[in-house]
């Protein structure tokens, strides 16, 4: 049964409520690849976790998780413009990182690490949103429980799933 201590696996079909078209399509895992979880580790959305606590392998979900629970609003402050030079390795533009579309790691002044998304590039300088791909969006799953296993320890103090083999820190 779905527990905490357990590694869930688990497929999905994931739509989202863009408020004007209604739900479209955004992913979709299938049973073959499922997606793995340490349940009780707050890796997965609290009300996502909570309607599969108790299911079994085989048994299916639905679930509603309105924005508020889930990424949040959207945040036109978290969006900003950052000069080309920020972009130079070694003296020189890397072209491989400048694409519209381009999700990048980056830190913020505190150091913490963050993911920005490259929406324009103009004479102004790089256009990013460090907003989450679906903050302001409602979120509807519709799955499967495909395995249930327990932890490994080193899982459990790590707070995570390893994969075959261990996992390398």
């Amino acid at each position: 049964m779905v527990e905490k201590g357990k590694v869930i696996g688990i497929s999905y079909n994931l739509k989202v409520d863009n408020g004007e078209t209604g739900m479209q399509q955004w992913e979709n895992v299938p049973e073959n690849a499922p997606f793995l979880f340490l349940a009780g580790s707050d890796s997965v959305f609290p009300k996502f976790e909570a309607s599969l606590l108790g299911k079994s392998v085989g048994d299916s979900f639905s679930v509603f998780i309105d924005f508020e629970n889930a990424y949040g609003d959207y945040f036109e402050e978290r969006k900003t413009i950052i000069p080309k030079a920020n972009f130079k390795q070694e003296g020189k533009k890397n072209q491989d990182m400048l694409r519209v579309g381009k999700v990048i790691p980056m830190q913020d002044e505190k150091g913490n690490q963050i993911k920005g998304e490259i929406t324009k590039i103009d004479y102004l300088g790089v256009h990013m949103d460090f907003n989450p791909p679906l903050a302001g969006y409602d979120l509807s799953f519709e799955g499967k429980i495909i395995s249930i296993r327990d932890a490994e320890p080193e899982e459990i103090s790590h707070g995570h799933v390893h994969g075959p083999g261990g996992h390398h820190h």
